[in-house]
């Protein structure tokens, strides 16, 4: 099954998505004066991202742009200002103010903070980095992380929506979260208040893994009220942030992570939004980075379904439970583990019972790489009943898993 492409919505794109517009301040005063000297050892490639994170006027596309004409990111502060200069979108002040960042030991003292913290400090190319938002034009070229990233974050769905929701859109984003994380996706979100809020719930209340992306550091959580929540987050999944752990909230730095927020999700639920709204940018986002946009209808009344309804006008899929989200989600982008540690190929298996999950290996095994398994071949490997193999077959087509072939065969779709 080919992956199905909807167009993007038609919401106003947000200014300067390639421009740094966090704002950092350095560390607090109290830690900035009782933190030890930089440590000798500290890793130098590390440090060199660290450093580029916290350039102002360098964002995440404009840093990948100078990695990649220099190298490395410690080839950059090598660099002199006539070379930097020559690169597209940076201008006089910006090629000075690159070099003169390499004499500062602010970026010394966050690794040492960050140490101090527990706060994971993942470069783009890392082992951990995520996979699906390695996949986007424009990932952060480096993730400041609490909790910690798992394989099985790549089978992840983000839901968002409007701050100021109402009680129906709050309670309907906590019962998705909760399908999709009994299901045994993570659920991404914002942290923000009213929906995200809702979903991150929903997802903790369910016993699931939740990930948060903040337009902050990370520890610097916004809004402060939501400190506990995050807590919560921190110790079943991640909050995650490409903004130094102490920068502060800016307007501009939302619009620009909610990319991440749709980067690491196969899918973005869009729950209220009004017709001008981030969650709307967020849709747009996905849609551009190939990922699945759905939405939830409201009330035709509600100033907050207006989004959502502009969006299903645009085509995305319409949600009524979270079984329209399961049956949508196609192949995955790679054969990844799910959190029982099983290798699946498509999100629709993470909802395969026993004997489903026992006929597929069987058709894989006989398949033996190959594009078919005839199917007495998979009755014998199974170790199954004939009636029972047949009945499952029929289950994983339905669920768009296997196909029939000619000649009494069965393949992967």
């Amino acid at each position: 099954m080919c992956r199905r492409r909807v167009d993007a919505p038609t919401v106003p794109p947000y200014k300067g998505r390639v421009v740094h517009l966090y704002t950092f301040r350095g560390l607090p005063d109290d830690l900035t004066m009782t933190q030890p000297a930089p440590t000798a050892d500290a890793d130098e490639t590390l440090l060199a991202h660290v450093r580029l994170a916290c350039v102002t006027g360098v964002g995440a596309r404009l840093r990948q742009i100078l990695i990649d004409h220099f190298g490395s990111p410690e080839r950059v502060f090598t660099a002199t200002p006539a070379e930097l200069a020559a690169i597209p979108g940076v201008g006089p002040k910006l090629a000075a103010a690159i070099p003169a960042m390499a004499e500062v030991p602010e970026a010394s003292r966050i690794v040492d903070v960050c140490r101090s913290r527990g706060v994971l400090i993942v470069p783009s190319g890392d082992d951990s980095y995520p996979g699906l938002l390695a996949r986007i034009d424009d990932p952060p070229q480096l993730l400041f992380v609490r909790g910690d990233l798992q394989p099985c974050d790549s089978l992840a769905v983000a839901i968002v929506g409007a701050r100021h929701a109402t009680a129906y859109g709050k309670r309907v984003a906590a019962q998705l979260a909760g399908g999709l994380a009994r299901a045994g996706y993570t659920v991404v979100s914002g942290l923000a208040r009213g929906i995200d809020a809702a979903a991150h719930r929903g997802a903790l209340d369910a016993g699931g893994r939740t990930i948060a992306v903040l337009g902050t550091g990370v520890l610097n959580i916004y809004p402060v009220e939501h400190a506990d929540l995050a807590a919560e987050i921190i110790g079943r999944g991640a909050v995650v942030s490409e903004a130094p752990p102490f920068a502060e909230p800016h307007p501009g730095a939302f619009p620009q992570r909610n990319r991440i927020v749709s980067g690491l999700s196969l899918g973005t639920i869009v729950v209220e939004a009004a017709e001008r709204s981030g969650a709307l940018i967020t849709a747009r986002l996905a849609a551009e980075q190939g990922r699945e946009v759905f939405a939830v209808p409201g009330q035709i009344d509600c100033r907050m379904a207006r989004g959502c309804h502009g969006l299903i006008r645009d085509g995305v899929k319409l949600v009524e439970s979270v079984d329209d989200v399961l049956e949508e989600l196609g192949p995955l982008f790679q054969t990844t583990t799910s959190a029982d540690g099983r290798q699946v190929r498509t999100a629709a298996e993470l909802q395969l019972d026993d004997v489903e999950r026992q006929v597929l290996a069987a058709v894989d095994t006989e398949a033996g790489g190959g594009d078919a398994a005839e199917i007495d071949g998979v009755v014998a490997a199974s170790g199954l009943a004939t009636s029972r193999v047949l009945a499952a077959i029929g289950v994983l087509e339905m669920r768009r898993i296997l196909r029939r072939l000619p000649g009494n065969r069965v393949g992967r779709c």
